[in-house]
């Protein structure tokens, strides 16, 4: 069963693999391999048996659950915001369409969740800059 996973769990994975493979080419031992990776001999081990068995699937973390968390909102209400907000809701600010929202009996959403993910799909407002701590000058005497 193939999941999604994120770039960097992705690209983690890859470099595993790449250093696996060099080390079933006879390019590096397998000593070396666990050297680079951070790992120790016997975590190697378990590596690559794992690697044998299930191939690259096998190279991810493993402490990442099924499914992820159980309060996870679905991937059909992700789609459903982002439809409504981009077809009827384009003009309105983020508060005022979480409020929208609201009222639909089905959708009982944070507004932090939903300001997260209009910046992060580049629909709703931009992320405010953040101000600077302390303007440097002279000290007063």
């Amino acid at each position: 069963m193939t999941r999604l996973y994120r770039k960097a769990a992705v690209e983690r994975a890859m470099k595993r693999q790449e250093i696996i493979l060099r080390a079933y080419a006879k390019k590096i031992s397998w000593i070396e391999a666990a050297e680079i990776l951070g790992y120790s001999a016997r975590h190697l081990r378990r590596l690559r048996e794992k690697y044998e068995e299930y191939g690259f699937e096998g190279l991810f973390d493993g402490r990442m659950g099924e499914g992820g968390s159980p309060r996870r909102i679905a991937v059909e209400v992700v789609e459903e915001v982002l439809r409504l907000y981009r077809e009827q809701y384009y003009d309105s600010s983020t508060r005022h369409f979480h409020e929208k929202l609201g009222g639909r009996a089905s959708m009982t959403i944070s507004y932090t969740w939903v300001r997260n993910l209009l910046q992060e799909s580049g629909a709703g407002g931009e992320k405010r800059p953040r101000k600077k701590h302390r303007r440097g000058g002279a000290r007063r005497q």
